[in-house]
């Protein structure tokens, strides 16, 4: 499990196809790479990864197929800026949300607006995770733990990003049209599960009388 703060940014060092559906990814790093040891979770621009090979700068970790195909981890290249948390320990503050580092999808930047010493950056998610995404609930942009300021009329969503957040990940790195990896509430997934018990089945509303059988007052 993760918070969603980032501890750095690393970069690209190497990009290896062993074989088909498996990628090896070397990082290089300094913050991260600090008590990591073979098999270690590290995040990974929202996507956990299992540390296969680990040195005082850098490390290594290996992307099966699935990942690769859900996540944005396949097209990265060497150069790339990435952002980097290492997993959460019992004993450690969790200062953002709880991040799971399993991708739900894949969204794209729409804007990125400075203004009023803060940046705004909206996404566009895929449709499938549309319901999820609600104003003030919490979501993971490449595994940065940010807070929905808005939902607009076109699906598209907003958060605001504070400076240290910007010079601290890889959002300064970012262009309009790239590709986030997208990671919504659990809370979100498991309060759909329990408003449904067949996951195939037509969804309906979220009713204030559903919260209230879920035990939530309007207090």
């Amino acid at each position: 499990m993760f918070t969603g703060l980032i501890e750095e940014v690393g970069h690209v060092r190497r990009v290896d196809k062993v074989r088909t559906g498996l990628q090896r990814l070397g990082v290089e790093a300094r913050v991260v790479t600090d008590g990591l040891q073979l098999g270690d979770s590290v995040n990974i621009n929202g996507a956990c990864q299992t540390v296969v090979q680990v040195g005082t700068d850098r490390f290594s970790v290996e992307s099966v197929s699935e990942t690769l195909q859900r996540t944005t981890l396949g097209s990265l290249r060497v150069g790339d800026p990435v952002n980097l948390e290492r997993a959460l320990r019992a004993s450690d503050r969790l200062g953002g949300h709880m991040v799971l580092g399993h991708v739900d999808g894949v969204g794209h930047l729409r804007r990125l607006d400075e203004g009023s010493g803060q940046w705004t950056l909206a996404v566009e998610p895929p449709t499938e995770l549309r319901r999820y995404v609600a104003e003030k609930g919490s979501i993971a942009i490449d595994g940065i733990s940010l807070t929905v300021a808005q939902v607009l009329a076109d699906e598209v969503f907003t958060v605001a990003i504070i400076p240290h957040t910007f010079n601290h990940t890889h959002l300064s790195h970012a262009a309009i049209g790239d590709p986030v990896n997208l990671e919504v509430d659990v809370v979100a997934r498991y309060v759909e599960r329990l408003l449904t018990s067949d996951p195939n089945a037509p969804r309906k509303r979220l009713e204030l009388e559903d919260l209230r059988r879920l035990g939530y007052s309007e207090d």
